[in-house]
């Protein structure tokens, strides 16, 4: 099952493409019906096995390069600023199946920093565990747990005063930051060690909902407050923090929005970078429609860029695809179609 993303992974896939093809989820149409957008109580973790177990079973008829993963999204923003005292809030996601987490500004202001603390005990972190746990079991022989977002750097500042008082405190704070960012480190070595203890490895690998399943233990990076910086404040601020929790572990993965793609060359030379997914966003350009432009930035960096089934289909009709690439394919009406369609993918040469 993993051969193909190896390949994808060590770089020997340019001549080839991948794709992960995903067909109607009647799991995911129950979830919407049961669960409108907006705040929303913690869980009952059964019924959240219930939800993953039927949305993951409709993959295995389909052949692509997917590894049916759960992703924990209720161990989100709100786990890490819930280990430093915040009050952990929960968001019902229709679209996706998700139940998202986060906290507001844990500190008033910088004031508060000296009296802040890593807390093993919080709430939190014992769901987290307790979590972790339960679709462990469930999963067995079944589905994968993937690798979650980091909260580390800028971005574990954005929980403790917001993202403004954030970037002011780049130039009228730099040493609380670098204190901060310290703290960040400790965090999530923490949480992402408890994750990786758990056993939740397959064939000696990462379950990603980025990329699929990467050798190693490998983690899902966010350079998400350099969006909208400058390149010379991501290599101040950005590059060290990130390169030494990649240091940590084999490796990681990050995601650019469209609003980031001006921190595509620096971000490709991360040390430690495995993968990178291009999300796409209102007025920017669809990531699927300037792929060559985006390889030549990157060299051979492996992509995951997202795509309409009609249009990698016309492609494949017209050109072909670039290579190096997982396709996320969207709106397939069924599994014979996706099968047809993966067929034609393994067969391209790009």
């Amino acid at each position: 099952m993993t051969d193909r993303l190896r390949a994808l992974d060590d770089r020997r896939g340019l001549a080839q493409a991948f794709a992960v093809v995903e067909t109607p989820s009647p799991a995911l149409e129950r979830f919407a019906a049961q669960h409108p957008a907006g705040y929303c109580p913690y869980p009952d973790l059964e019924e959240r096995v219930a939800f993953w177990d039927a949305h993951l079973r409709r993959t295995t008829e389909v052949c692509d390069d997917g590894v049916p993963a759960v992703y924990l999204s209720e161990c989100d923003q709100g786990l890490y600023g819930g280990l430093v005292g915040g009050r952990v809030e929960y968001m019902a996601h229709p679209e996706n199946g998700w139940i998202s987490s986060m906290v507001e500004p844990v500190l008033a202001d910088w004031s508060e920093f000296s009296g802040l603390s890593v807390d093993p005990q919080a709430v939190a972190f014992d769901r987290f565990r307790t979590q972790l746990d339960t679709f462990c079991r469930a999963g067995q022989g079944k589905f994968g747990i993937s690798h979650f977002i980091l909260i580390d750097g800028l971005n574990f500042i954005f929980e403790l005063l917001g993202a403004t008082r954030t970037y002011l405190a780049l130039v009228d704070e730099p040493d609380l930051v670098r204190q901060a960012i310290d703290l960040a480190f400790e965090l999530n070595v923490l949480v992402q060690n408890t994750f990786f203890d758990a056993s939740v490895l397959v064939d000696g690998g990462t379950c990603s909902n980025m990329v699929q399943w990467i050798p190693g233990r490998i983690v899902s990076e966010s350079v998400d407050p350099f969006h909208m910086t400058s390149v010379a404040v991501f290599e101040q601020w950005g590059r060290a923090p990130v390169e030494r929790i990649l240091a940590e572990y084999d490796g990681g993965v990050v995601h650019i929005h469209g609003n980031g793609r001006h921190l595509l060359e620096a971000v490709a030379t991360i040390k430690g970078l495995r993968a990178v997914l291009l999300a796409d966003d209102v007025g920017f350009p669809r990531a699927f429609d300037i792929l060559p432009a985006v390889r030549r930035r990157v060299g051979d960096l492996p992509l995951v860029v997202f795509c309409r089934w009609e249009e990698i289909t016309a492609a494949l009709d017209h050109g072909g695809l670039t290579g190096g690439v997982l396709y996320r394919v969207q709106g397939v009406p069924d599994p014979d179609t996706a099968n047809r369609l993966m067929d034609r993918i393994r067969a391209c040469r790009c």
